[in-house]
């Protein structure tokens, strides 16, 4: 088992846990679309090269974000990962992953 976390814009983040949700994560015994979300904000700075979806090459941005994390299993954290990389509209996507141990 996993824990996924992922920062998404606040106004993409339906899409975007929908996609990882039908990939297999966020099961939880008898429940499906299991998350937790913390709402935030995140910043970047766009380099040359980069095709930002929100600001500019070059200009500090502030993006009000969720942080949504759930649990995934073995069999489906790859599929998850790539479901969360193909639906979200970033670039680069921060996302972290661990295994859980199970006492």
């Amino acid at each position: 088992m996993y824990k996924l976390a992922f920062y998404v814009p606040v106004a993409d983040a339906e899409s975007v846990k929908r996609a990882v949700f039908e990939a297999g994560a966020g099961c939880v015994g008898a429940y499906e679309h299991v998350c937790f979300q913390t709402r935030g904000v995140g910043q970047f700075r766009p380099l040359d090269g980069a095709r930002p979806h929100i600001g500019s090459v070059g200009e500090l941005e502030q993006v009000e974000e969720f942080k949504v994390e759930m649990v995934c299993d073995d069999a489906h954290i790859h599929r998850a990962i790539s479901a969360l990389k193909l639906a979200h509209p970033y670039e680069e996507v921060a996302y972290e992953v661990w295994r859980l141990a199970d006492l």
